[in-house]
């Protein structure tokens, strides 16, 4: 009798070990280890990911269709063959050696412009006992919220008195002073990082007999790699997509960047339709090769820096 007692007993423990068991596999001890909460979150990762890359594989299958291909119901996201001509037209189109240089040279420019200027200002932000310090900072939030729009015209009217109008260096000069939204954004960062680094350094410092000037180039701008690194992605990729200064300071220029003569894609595959020099079928498959054009450098830095990126992000404080 005690022995069936003692294994009725074993069963039951066992029974609702299985049972807890199942529970914590199922939902799991915490909220976000159970097997539910990783089936929803890797459904809405799914979904976002489809939502982001559903243009692009479009992008990529339409340019590499054949006339026949585009003409075909029947073919949708398998091309029968893979057909470069219009990629090849869309190279003609951009003059894109020309065109890549001038936007490489521009991008870069820009942001090796912007690390050095935003971060002496967010140096002096966050560490001197700069004059009129919480004015200056809230000018700068003020430049951060004014769109570029209303002070385009005294802008452009200032290159014209100096002569610079529809030269490249009209792109490049505001990155010297961090003029701008772009500007101010970046010297907010710097600032934030800056922020939070010890005073300890700077008091050591200063015991050497270090200057501000040479502490910030031996010490704080090496330490600001995270900072450094943000500041350079976003005004790379800022730069290269703008088309709006471009516009507004080239005018008429032969020197586009690649942004901008995409712009013009349009006008020219019309007139192309339009003199018969072309099946209007083919204009969509010759935009997205010049899209994947534009797009292929970017794209080539963000999978070669994306992990330092992230960390940089991390690191910088912006996330918080």
């Amino acid at each position: 009798m005690k022995v069936d007692v003692v294994t009725r007993v074993k069963q039951k423990f066992s029974t609702r070990r299985g049972l807890r068991q199942v529970r914590y596999t199922i939902l799991g001890r915490e909220m976000n280890q159970g097997l539910i909460f990783k089936l929803i979150l890797y459904g809405i990762f799914i979904v976002t990911s489809y939502v982001y890359l559903n243009p692009i594989l479009k992008m990529l299958v339409k340019m590499l269709m054949s006339a026949k291909d585009l003409i075909d119901p029947t073919v949708t996201w398998i091309p029968s063959s893979v057909y470069l001509g219009h990629v090849v037209e869309a190279w003609k189109l951009l003059d894109y050696p020309k065109s890549l240089s001038i936007s490489v040279l521009i991008a870069i420019s820009t942001a090796v412009l912007h690390c050095i200027s935003c971060g002496l200002a967010g140096y002096a932000l966050a560490r001197l006992d700069v004059p009129f310090k919480k004015t200056i900072l809230f000018l700068v939030f003020l430049a951060f919220i004014i769109p570029p729009q209303v002070v385009i015209l005294p802008t452009i009217l200032m290159y014209t008195k100096l002569g610079l109008n529809g030269h490249l260096l009209t792109l490049i000069l505001p990155s010297i002073f961090g003029f701008g939204v772009k500007g101010a954004l970046f010297v907010i960062i710097f600032r934030q990082f800056f922020s939070t680094q010890p005073k300890a350094l700077e008091e050591a410092a200063r015991i050497d007999g270090a200057s501000a000037l040479r502490f910030y180039a031996r010490v704080m701008f090496p330490l600001a790699r995270p900072a450094i690194l943000v500041v350079l992605l976003f005004s790379f990729v800022w730069t290269w997509n703008d088309t709006y200064y471009p516009r507004m300071f080239l005018g008429s220029s032969g020197d586009m960047p690649l942004a901008l003569k995409m712009s013009f894609i349009d006008s020219q595959l019309t007139t192309f339709i339009k003199n018969g020099g072309l099946p209007e079928y083919l204009a969509e498959p010759i935009k997205m090769g010049a899209s994947f054009l534009v797009i292929l450098p970017p794209l080539i830095l963000y999978l070669i820096a994306q992990r330092y990126f992230v960390e940089s992000v991390e690191r910088t404080g912006l996330v918080e």
